[in-house]
């Protein structure tokens, strides 16, 4: 009678040892996980919500509860800076798009001289980011503008121009991985009735590839909206600023920081890219993965 109790009680605690390793550990890490994501993102809307305008002050999280750093952003131009951020940024994703899409096409459809040497190329100098370059870029749009003002320095169109010259590169290379792996028969098929390259490209072929369209314009504006460096070097008015340069006047000065608008700033700043992101997630695993089945 024991042994038969002894049993069951030695099953059961081999099932849960069995269950802690194979499942359990992974609820354990997936807590900390979030605990670790979470923690900044709480401490950035308590000091959002701090009218200290101080970290330290923010230390005891949601101790003061007050909108007057959101009030206090109307008093600058952060609105504008906000609509200057999501111009360039869709300007850019709907151009990275456009470009890398029809890029990719040329090299998964056509067969032409130099074809294999050319994605190297755009894969290898996209591995030096536009920042080594800034300097050059600076000195291009300086004398640019003396010829054409509106792609020039202190122009939103110049600036994403830069950022499109830099769409290239990676993004081509995967969405060629994508494009490969839609079946070439839908194009003769076309080609049969009558159908030209722009057609098949433009109402066969881009509803196909959607995931990865969707995904390389989330990267492009998720680039574009965080982009500090170039967008300081070109962008010299405070009208045209973006929202990373003009946020950064709230806390550049050492003595006048002010972080309850900063932190203000970055909470509503968040929210475009979260829509967006969350708008998009269907595409992002897919647009991820299935370039990589095919090359």
């Amino acid at each position: 009678m024991t042994t038969q109790t002894a049993q069951p009680v030695t099953q059961n605690r081999v099932s849960r040892k069995r269950w802690f390793t194979e499942v359990g550990i992974k609820h354990v890490v997936g807590v900390v996980a979030v605990v670790y994501a979470a923690f900044p993102i709480v401490y950035v809307i308590s000091a959002a919500l701090n009218p200290s305008g101080t970290l330290t002050g923010s230390n005891d999280l949601f101790g003061t509860i007050s909108s007057a750093n959101y009030a206090d952003l109307n008093g600058t131009l952060f609105w504008t800076w906000v609509l200057n951020t999501l111009f360039i940024g869709v300007v850019t994703a709907v151009g990275t798009v456009l470009m890398g899409s029809a890029a990719a096409y040329a090299f998964s459809r056509f067969r032409f001289t130099g074809r294999r040497f050319g994605l190297m190329a755009l894969l290898v100098i996209q591995m030096f980011p536009q920042l080594l370059a800034f300097v050059a870029i600076f000195l291009l749009l300086l004398g640019l503008g003396n010829v054409v003002p509106v792609l020039g320095l202190n122009s939103q169109i110049g600036l994403i121009c830069v950022y499109l010259g830099g769409a290239l590169g990676v993004n081509t290379f995967l969405m060629y991985g994508f494009f490969n792996t839609i079946p070439k028969e839908l194009d003769e098929a076309a080609k049969i009735d009558g159908a030209s390259h722009a057609q098949i490209f433009f109402t066969i072929i881009l509803r196909l590839v959607a995931p990865i369209l969707a995904v390389v314009g989330l990267l492009s504006f998720i680039a574009s909206f965080n982009d500090f460096i170039l967008a300081r070097v070109i962008l010299q008015s405070e009208e045209n600023w973006t929202l990373a340069v003009g946020m950064y006047g709230f806390v550049s000065d050492r003595l006048d920081a002010n972080w309850g608008l900063f932190a203000s700033g970055a909470v509503i700043s968040a929210i475009p890219v979260l829509l967006l992101f969350l708008f998009l997630q269907r595409y992002i695993v897919g647009g991820l993965t299935a370039g990589s089945v095919k090359g």
